[in-house]
């Protein structure tokens, strides 16, 4: 490593122009990040047309900025509103909301916060160290890989957002279903389309994603509020500072799912929403009280949020230095270097070395000054929040129908949140799960195209799947995450059936002594 490529960087970035492009991009990201459906990558296609004026560093330090802020963004609206502003804020939805109704929206927020800077930063500090030999184990990563890391995904299935294992498991299968429906990955075969032409290129998963969370709680809480009357939510919310006394006690956590979500995030294709379900099935596995996740854990904020945030970081490195988009976002930002005349490559580390510690420092300084825009967006939210549910209602619904619509313009879209608002409103009265849904709808489509394509490749060899190390080591992973909870349960039962009878020979005995 150059650390006088290092310092020129840092002196670079910490030029007062180049820090307040920083904090507007930053700025713009959570803003972007925190509405329903419109995600950074919109932003930045949306930003795309001013940086055609600006100089190379200049814009690409805009872009990457507003990429790290609104990795952090979807957490907001997450948390207030049980509506994740983007799909890599799902997760952070089953125990921040809970948080909310239970009071503690504003330490859910303080959390969410300060895990998006951790993740952040560790995933920054990650790219100046260690890019080229990451992205080199990047291109070994192939079909076989990415199937057993969706199958480690859906391990999580059978214990997230509902209280039956069995319910959750059909929320999930029929998200899978879901995932199946449009023209077939490999051969291009129609797929219960039932010859609608709206259904031809699949299902978009942000429409059933806001349905199924947002409009579905919006139906309850109308429920609720007409069967005891009409009250103004009142909620007053203020971002709680979360001391670091505090964040050491997660330290584990923070550091387990920020190493998920860089090396999830390092995948090419994957993306924080991967990187965070991973990271939060992982974080309750390993937790000795898994009854309090969906409850409002505390655990069940700080993983997803440091994960995905650290996907974020860990995504601009196959981006940068491979050329290879790490998320549906980097590939926007792939465009906007290629447009500025960069090609980023292996050529970019060795012909142009500045200016990529300068775009890693930027994602450095951008997800420290998360801390500040990250509060303001709060107050902005906050504020809604002391409004009369009448009111806070129909806001809810207008987003939800903006960001809805505004994925592929199509009133189609709406229809579908809508649909999946009822099809959400009923599953949570049920107890089946809307998360489970989601998360088999996300990783269903991945799932099954690596599976097949991996059998393509090997003609039809099934036992390639665990010929590979990395793969192997990633199944074994999963099948300890499904059958431990049955074999643990197991155990508990067979202590419980110890008899305790020698406790009452043992106090004959201490008689007998003191006599």
């Amino acid at each position: 490593m150059d650390f006088q490529l290092l310092t020129e960087g840092l002196q670079t970035i910490l030029q007062p122009s180049n820090l307040l492009l920083v904090f507007a991009g930053m700025m713009i990201g959570v803003l972007f990040g925190s509405l329903p459906g419109i995600s950074s990558s919109m932003g930045i296609v949306l930003m795309l047309p001013f940086t055609y004026y600006m100089g190379v560093l200049p814009s690409i330090i805009l872009l990457v900025a507003l990429y790290a802020g609104g990795a952090y963004g979807g957490s907001i609206t997450a948390i207030l509103f049980n509506t994740p502003g983007t799909p890599e804020a799902v997760a952070t939805t089953f125990d921040g909301y809970p948080m909310t109704k239970k009071g503690q929206a504003g330490r859910a927020l303080g959390l969410a916060i300060s895990a998006s800077a951790f993740g952040g930063v560790f995933a920054a500090i990650i790219m100046l160290l260690l890019a080229p030999p990451l992205s080199k184990i990047a291109l070994q990563i192939q079909s076989a890989e990415y199937f057993a890391l969706a199958l480690l995904g859906l391990m999580v299935i059978a214990s997230i957002g509902s209280k039956s294992p069995l319910k959750a498991g059909i929320s999930g299968i029929l998200g899978i279903m879901l995932a199946m429906i449009g023209l077939d990955p490999i051969v291009g075969a129609e797929r219960f389309t039932f010859d609608s032409i709206y259904l031809l290129n699949g299902v978009e998963f942000i429409p059933i994603m806001i349905g199924a969370f947002a409009l579905a709680e919006v139906f309850n809480q109308v429920i609720e509020q007409s069967e005891n009357g009409n009250k103004s939510s009142g909620t007053k919310v203020s971002m709680e500072t979360i001391k670091l006394k505090e964040m050491i006690k997660y330290k584990w956590v923070l550091f387990k799912a920020s190493v998920l979500g860089t090396l999830i995030g390092i995948l090419p294709g994957t993306g924080g929403s991967i990187a965070s379900i991973v990271a939060y099935g992982e974080v309750m596995r390993s937790s000795k009280d898994k009854k309090k996740f969906g409850e409002g854990a505390e655990e069940g904020v700080i993983a997803p949020e440091s994960s995905n945030n650290a996907a974020a970081g860990g995504a601009m490195i196959p981006t940068l230095v491979l050329g290879i988009p790490g998320s549906p976002t980097t590939a926007v930002i792939l465009a906007a270097l290629v447009l500025q005349g960069l090609q980023p490559g292996p050529q970019l580390m060795s012909e142009q070395p500045l200016l990529l510690y300068s775009i890693f420092f930027s994602m450095l300084i951008a997800s420290v000054t998360v801390f500040i825009g990250g509060r303001i967006g709060v107050k902005a939210f906050a504020a809604i929040l002391k409004l009369p549910y009448y009111i806070l209602g129909p806001f809810i619904v207008l987003l939800s129908v903006i960001g809805s619509y505004a994925v592929a313009n199509d009133l189609f879209q709406v229809w579908v949140m809508v649909l999946f608002g009822v099809i959400g409103f009923f599953m949570k009265k049920y107890l089946f799960s809307p998360a489970a849904m989601i998360l088999g709808l996300v990783l269903g489509m991945m799932m099954e195209e690596n599976f097949r394509r991996q059998l393509l490749i090997t003609n039809g060899d099934y036992f390639s799947f665990f010929t590979r190390p990395i793969s192997l080591i990633i199944i074994l992973i999963a099948l300890v995450a499904l059958f431990f909870p049955i074999i643990s349960n197991r155990f508990k039962k067979k202590e419980s059936f110890i008899p305790q009878h020698n406790n009452d020979d043992d106090l004959d005995e201490k008689k007998v002594v003191s006599k």
